[in-house]
């Protein structure tokens, strides 16, 4: 980091320095950590960090990237690729290739020193340039703590921003410190600056660390080190008051003492550039129009000055304080300095500096793929030259999109779009026709997330075109992607869409490959909306023109839809077996995920939960082979979450969902994500929350459900959870209800819906409520079904609540044991054979089976059964703590850790002393609270320390 400020020693910043040293205590223990040091301009943020960087030099790697100030046309990953390369360039490009693996390609589009020639799109993808990254940084911490410094957040692109916000959620593991400054007066509200800080913050990833101004004993103590002699109270009035404790200001004002003082914070930030001669002028002035540290060489190019002057004028601008050397570079010392030198120029002189810079930089960057693209497209805007900053900026657009930077591109793009006008050859100068642009912007836009500006776009230029001029094929793809962007967004609209977009094409063979793409679409869609005869013959024919076009892929994807659409109509072997040719077929990455990603959804709602899960284990090993584990593979992840919920693994999918990875920001995903967590907060009790989240989606959800089946069933699961936790029963029961009342299609995703009926029956029924009617709407709809899907232990279980006998209810409980049944049902059974054996009089077996349930529902943290059990046990008079039940017992591991929660130690302390991992110590946490029925870790510790008593004043069992 530069050594620039012109203060000997920093002042007024201990404890904002105790809090860096804090975090980096906390990643060198290998728990990543990122800090914002957030301040107006001048306070001291780059000041701050390079102290701390010289203060663990020796300690830890330190590697620095800068955001650079080129207005809109912001450069894609800007301070990322100074940061990797420095990270390189310590572990050296062959230990880099180790680590990183399949990844290193696409880490070879921004650090072309790793790749072994040009980058072969087919093998890199978005996912894995990130995942690339993480991997690359995770290796270097493995050999010394990583600090990473971005400065000048304020100035990045979206692309950076994404990157970042990855980032702080995949490294989970490492000796890794991340550290962003940011000038806070040049954040705007709702801006992509402002919305990745609020996130990262609300999602307690990134801690802030906001810089004060200095009081007046810290600015009197800055000022005489500058100075050199004490101030008088006068000096350091007047100083206060114009420069309110702002470090940068301060020195420029003591810089100034044996002068008059300037009127404004302007002409106190030109004051020394007014004091330099002619050729020093002009040599600050040529620096001020660079965007980075500029070298010698260019320095004498730009300047163009006989070589003694221009000595003499950089030696005369660094000596006042203006310019600055960093690395053989030169640069200004604060960026205010640039700003107030560059404003200054009249407008013409500011058109011919950019414009020398403009040309410069296009002599330099000829017959290569540079990054320079941005900066070309910044200069020529600047140097009022509309054609030749189209084409940059076009340029610009394509280097983004082939890196993956598809927020930058979009920038790029819509600069493209918005100098068109004013350029008379714009399709020959952008090298790409108008309604072309607008096909790849609007792909863009999708891409950066951004659906509505994406759909907005395609609307333009279907607006524009003539269909009777126009190219068939792009017409078609014009519609198709339209299609795509409602799709995306969650609204109606796509199948028609898809239909005209094939009446379009028409029926010539060599667009076969795209038609099978559509028509596997609108197979899709149909699918998803219930129309599920429809969807098997378009999945039909699409297949048959996947093979005519000799691509297994769309083939595998059709094979996919012909398999959902029979499973859902209830034939599960035909169905099985078009699953089993979709995987067979599927080649490519994407073809896979969708097999996997569908048929594990298949075994989740037939209940073969193990299965589902065990499928969606192998898909994140594939995602590994692939080096997407982070980013496509985190939709396996998600897809695991509603099986690993049903086999009562509610921790392990709270985490899941805390450190959510998926970048995705299509509206559908985060729906599916939201249903997730609205069971989640119900299962726990959270049922207030639940409900404030359901509201919070519905109007989402009920759009999106008129075209998507699967969404409306969500509606009904989302409504019937929180309905259950508010202990509501009647109102659950009401939901699924109106559900069977409803005329469309049926899906299978019913069957998991009509089996939490049988329990949400059993307890109205037991208390006191008539529920003959509903038992036979459920009973009929659950025999509507076809034979291969009513032949299940889950018919046994459902008609063992809707009919409760002694002999029905025993088969239930041995049945609710097996994994492919609810965990939820193995209290819920046992506690209805309960209610059973107490009307019987057989109160021992009554309580031996509600103490099993009562485990049950504690290990499995259900608030509800947790409930339900003790509102019979206290009715009945029953006890649901005998000492005799395995599961009261606290394990070596637990009476261990109980031993260190009583020393005072956090779960890292415990991890530490035990050597096992921070999840794992919270696991065993949770168990001890648990088993010894305390809520807090205090009550434990006490618990510990008076065994023969518990929180309920009962022997507490502790071998």
């Amino acid at each position: 980091m530069p050594s620039s400020a012109p203060s000997v020693v920093m002042v007024g910043r201990d404890a904002d320095l105790a809090e860096v040293r804090r975090l980096f205590d906390i990643a060198r223990d290998g728990v990543p950590a990122a800090l914002l040091v957030e301040g107006e301009a001048g306070i001291g943020k780059s000041r701050l960090l390079r102290e701390f960087g010289v203060e663990i030099d020796r300690t830890a790697d330190v590697h620095v990237g800068w955001c650079l100030d080129l207005g809109a046309s912001r450069t894609p990953y800007g301070p990322l690729t100074g940061i990797l390369r420095s990270i390189v360039t310590r572990m050296g490009v062959e230990r880099v290739r180790d680590a990183v693996g399949v990844g290193v390609e696409a880490l070879g589009m921004l650090l072309p020193e790793l790749a072994s020639g040009p980058t072969d799109r087919e093998r890199t993808s978005p996912e894995r340039l990130r995942d690339a990254i993480a991997s690359l940084i995770e290796a270097a911490a493995e050999a010394a703590p990583q600090v990473l410094v971005v400065e000048d957040l304020h100035w990045a692109d979206e692309s950076t921003l994404a990157i970042l916000s990855f980032l702080l959620r995949a490294l989970s593991r490492g000796r890794i410190l991340l550290l962003i400054t940011c000038r806070t007066d040049d954040v705007r509200r709702g801006d992509a600056v402002s919305r990745f800080i609020g996130e990262a913050t609300r999602s307690r990833l990134l801690e802030r660390l906001p810089l004060t101004r200095l009081d007046e004993d810290a600015t009197r103590l800055l000022a005489e080190q500058i100075t050199g002699h004490a101030i008088s109270e006068t000096a350091l009035e007047r100083m206060q008051e114009r420069a309110e404790g702002v470090p940068f200001f301060i020195e420029e004002i003591a810089g100034c003492a044996k002068g008059s003082l300037p009127d404004s914070l302007r002409d106190l930030l030109l004051a020394r550039f007014d004091r330099l001669g002619d050729d020093a002028r002009h040599v600050v002035q040529v620096v001020s129009g660079a965007e980075r540290p500029l070298s010698h060489p260019l320095v004498v190019r730009l300047a163009d000055l006989p070589e003694l002057r221009l000595e003499d004028a950089l030696r005369e601008a660094t000596r006042s304080g203006i310019l600055v050397v960093v690395d053989d570079d030169y640069r200004f010392r604060h960026a205010l300095l640039r700003e107030a030198v560059h404003d200054d120029l009249l407008p013409g002189e500011r058109a011919r500096l950019h414009r020398a810079y403009a040309e410069t930089l296009e002599a330099a960057c000829a017959g290569t793929d540079s990054g320079d693209a941005a900066a070309l497209a910044y200069h020529w805007q600047l140097a009022q030259d509309d054609r030749r900053a189209l084409i940059a900026a076009a340029h610009a657009m394509r280097h983004a999109k082939a890196r993956y930077a598809f927020a930058s591109a979009a920038r790029f793009g819509e600069l493209v779009l918005e100098l068109w006008p004013q350029v008379a050859d714009a399709p020959d100068a952008a090298g790409i026709e108008r309604l072309e642009l607008l096909l790849m912007l609007g792909s863009i836009l999708r891409n950066a997330g951004d659906g509505e500006r994406a759909l907005s776009v395609v609307n333009l230029a279907l607006g524009e075109l003539d269909p009777m001029t126009v190219d068939q094929r792009l017409h078609a793809r014009l519609l198709r992607d339209k299609a795509y962007y409602t799709m995306n967004l969650g609204r109606p609209g796509a199948i028609p869409l898809l239909q005209e977009s094939l009446a379009v094409l028409g029926d010539r063979a060599d667009d076969d490959r795209l038609r099978a793409t559509i028509l596997n679409t609108l197979a899709s869609r149909h699918m998803i909306a219930g129309h599920l005869d429809l969807s098997f013959r378009l999945g039909v024919e699409a297949g048959e023109i996947a093979r005519r076009a000799e691509s297994d892929d769309e083939a595998s994807i059709a094979a996919n839809v012909r398999g959902a659409s029979l499973s859902h109509q209830g034939r599960i072997e035909e169905g099985s077996r078009e699953y089993e040719l979709a995987r067979t077929l599927g080649r490519g990455s994407t073809a896979e995920l969708k097999y996997r990603v569908n048929y594990s959804d298949l075994l989740t709602l037939l209940g073969r939960y193990r299965e589902a899960v065990q499928l969606a284990e192998e898909g994140l090993a594939r995602s590994r082979t692939y080096g997407v584990e982070r980013t496509s593979g985190s939709v396996m992840t998600q897809n695991m979450a509603v099986p690993l919920l049903e086999l009562g693994e509610i921790e392990r999918v709270e985490e899941m969902l805390a450190r959510e990875l998926a970048q995705s920001t299509l509206r559908v995903f985060r729906m599916y994500t939201t249903m997730t967590r609205v069971r989640v907060l119900s299962w726990r009790g959270r049922h207030e929350e639940a409900a404030e989240l359901l509201i919070e989606s519905l109007p989402a959800f009920r759009e999106t459900g008129t075209v998507e089946r699967q969404i409306w069933y969500d509606i009904t699961v989302m409504q019937v959870s929180v309905a259950e936790s508010a202990g509501d029963l009647d109102g659950a029961l009401d939901v699924i209800l109106a559900m069977l009342a409803d005329e469309g299609p049926a899906l299978l995703h019913q069957r998991r819906i009509l089996l939490q009926s049988g329990w949400i029956i059993a307890e109205l029924r037991a208390a006191g409520e008539d529920v003959g009617a509903a038992v036979e709407t459920i009973r009929a709809a659950w025999a509507a079904q076809t034979s291969e899907l009513r032949v299940s232990v889950w018919s046994d279980i459902l008609h063992a609540f809707l009919e409760p006998t002694g002999e029905a209810l025993v088969a239930a409980v041995a049945l609710a044991d097996g994994d492919d049944v609810p965990v939820v049902f193995r209290a819920a059974a046992r506690l209805e054979l309960a209610r059973l054996r107490v009307s019987e009089g057989d109160r021992t077996g009554a309580a031996r089976g509600l103490a099993e349930a009562a485990d049950i529902a504690d290990r499995l943290g259900h608030v509800q059964l947790q409930r339900s059990v003790a509102t019979f046990a206290d009715a009945a008079g029953l006890s649901t703590s005998p000492s005799a039940t395995d599961a009261d017992l606290l394990t070596a591991r637990e009476r261990q850790v109980l031993e260190l929660i009583a020393e005072g130690l956090s779960n890292r302390q415990i991890g530490e002393r035990l050597f096992i991992s921070v999840k794992t110590v919270s696991v065993h946490v949770s168990a001890v609270l648990r088993k010894l029925g305390v809520s807090t870790r205090t009550e434990a510790a006490l618990i510990q320390q008076n065994p023969r008593f518990t929180a309920a004043r009962q022997p507490a069992v502790v071998p």
